[in-house]
Formats: structure tokens, sequence, C-alpha cells
């Protein structure tokens, strides 16, 4: 196989390890929840590919309670634990792994000093060099068909809280120089509950992920009198429309949102099944206790044949702002 100078491997090339980081703060006002569902998804991993877990010294004893023995345990200062964001992009540059190391500044919300630090971290631990960017970003900001395609959000790359002033022009050509794209398709906007509070204001991997080149899943709310029914609706008329680096145009699927519009107290839910993740052999799902999780399952199944499908109940993970792909970050096998 042929490969360009410079690529990110898609979520479905093959996996040397996961990454994750421990609940802590602000995840421990509840800690047990918590607890329970970042054990669940790195207990389920383990059985088909290595689990590193950074977890902040003050929480050793947790994690030495709840994870399964195989996962691996390094200590490391945290502010948070959503590893897909803080941690490093791994792409492939001159025939072997690098990293992007974004500059994480909290979402634009909040500041996030020692998560600003866990990616060249992670990068030294598996031995992998890494590329700092001045660019505020996050990985759950970005999905890739490893063929030279990216889908973003405007309201992510473009937010004046992460990049201000920055321009579509500006950031394409940043991210063609740190992932190796030729083509971005801009979605103008993310999930209505994605905005304010613990939200990212727009992250991808609640809206729309690369089942393989040409292939892509898109979420979609089918109640009208919820506002992400408009919100969907846009992304999937873009989608539709757009063809990848290649040329191709996009064969898109949709994958309902769950049933359940609002939390027991009324809060709005950005519940969506595009927030799963590709391990070795494995498609992990979250899961709603909704009637939709067992069609989304057979869906799953028919697209990814070969791998198993197992799920774990999200609820309480989106309930702090993210999801199971939020959690997780993949270490490409490649040599």
């Amino acid at each position: 196989m042929i490969t360009p100078p410079l690529f990110m491997p898609p979520e479905w090339h093959p996996h040397r390890r996961t990454w994750m980081s421990w609940p802590v703060g602000y995840a421990l006002n509840t800690p047990e929840p918590s607890y329970r569902a970042w054990s669940a998804t790195a207990n389920t991993i383990v059985g088909y590919e290595p689990v590193t877990m950074l977890v902040d010294p003050s929480e050793r004893d947790s994690a030495a309670k709840w994870l399964d023995p195989r996962v691996e345990v390094v200590e490391q200062p945290l502010d948070d634990c959503w590893l897909r964001d803080n941690g490093p992009t791994f792409v492939v540059g001159d025939g072997r792994l690098m990293g992007v190391d974004w500059t994480f500044n909290g979402w634009g919300w909040a500041p996030h000093d020692k998560d600003d630090l866990v990616a060249a971290s992670v990068l030294e631990r598996a031995g992998v060099p890494g590329r700092r960017t001045s660019m505020v970003g996050e990985g759950g900001g970005i999905h890739v068909d490893g063929e030279g395609t990216v889908i973003v959000t405007e309201t992510v790359q473009l937010d004046p809280a992460r990049n201000p002033g920055w321009t579509r022009e500006r950031a394409e050509a940043e991210l063609r120089a740190l992932l190796g794209v030729t083509k971005v398709i801009w979605l103008p906007r993310g999930l209505t509950a994605d905005y304010g509070g613990y939200g990212t204001n727009g992250h991808v991997d609640l809206l729309a992920s690369f089942v393989r080149p040409g292939l892509v899943l898109c979420h979609v709310q089918p109640d009208p009198a919820h506002p992400d029914h408009e919100v969907t609706r846009e992304n999937l008329a873009v989608l539709r429309a757009a063809t990848d680096a290649r040329g191709r145009p996009l064969e898109v699927v949709e994958v309902p949102a769950p049933t359940v519009l609002e939390t027991p107290d009324g809060a709005l839910v950005d519940y969506s099944y595009i927030n799963h993740y590709l391990a070795n052999g494995l498609v992990l799902m979250p899961a709603f206790d909704d009637p939709r999780d067992a069609e989304t399952a057979e869906l799953f199944a028919g697209l990814f044949p070969g791998r198993a499908i197992e799920s774990v109940d999200a609820r309480d993970i989106f309930a702090l702002g993210g999801g199971v792909h939020c959690i997780t970050q993949q270490q490409p096998d490649y040599r």
C-alpha cells in the first residue's frame, strides 16, 4: 500500500492501544456513577486491546478498586477526564507514528493547565514524537476517513473563545498541515445541548462519523418538536451534497437519536449513537436504556461486519458533557 507523507489513520485502523483518563474534578460531584461508567468502558475495551489509564494521584485507590487488573494505570496530574480532547491526535508522517499536541484551553470556557500538558506526556510514554500547534483544538472536533477527508464544525474550529479571528482558510491550512487532509467538510453547528454548561460548542463526534471512506453516519433527530430536528436536517443536507478528498459523493446513513428528549429533571439531552468507539474487533456503543439501543446495535452489526457489538450505559458520561468516544483515544498500530 502506498501511503502519503502525512495522514491520520482512521479509527478502524488497527490499534496499538486505547488511552483514557480516570474521573477527577467535577466528574466526582457524584463519584460512583462516574467510576462505574469509565470503568465499564475501559474494562470492556481491554478485552480486545491494551488500555492505559491516566490517573490523577488523588484517585489511585478508586482506580485500583474499579478497573480490571489488565488495564495499565499510570499517574498523571489531571484537571479533567476527556482524553479524546486533551490527549494527542496520532498521525503518520514520513512513515512513522507521530502526534499532534493541540493547544487545549478547556473548550474555551475554563483553564485546564494540567490537561494542556497531557498530550505531551502521552506521546512521551508512547515513545512517539509530537508536534505542538498554537491552534486550539480537540480530538472530538474532527473525524477523518484516512484518505484525506476531515469533517469539522464551524462553531468549534472558528470559536472566538478557542481561535479568535481565525478564518475558514486559516483553519483549513492548519488542519492540512497537521493531519495531511486535503478536503475539509464544514458542518455549521452542533447539537443544542452541547452549548453552555459543560458543552463543547458543537463537537463533530456527536454528529457524523465515517464507517469507511465514502460512507458516513449522520445523527438525526426525528422529533420535529426538538430543536435538534432542524440542526440535524441542516447537517444531513451538507453531507449529502458533499464529496470527499477523492471526489466521491458521500453515502450517508441516518442514525436516529434515542427517543428520550430530556433528563428526569427536564434538561435537554444530546444523546447520540455517533459517539461510539471502534477498538480492535469491537464497536463499543453508548446505550441509554432506550428502544433505539437495540435498533442501532442491529444497524451497526450490518455496517461493521466482523466486529463484536457491545455497549455501556453512557447516560452518566453524557450528564458530564461527553460520551464513550470522548473518553477514549486510539493509538494506531503503525510500524
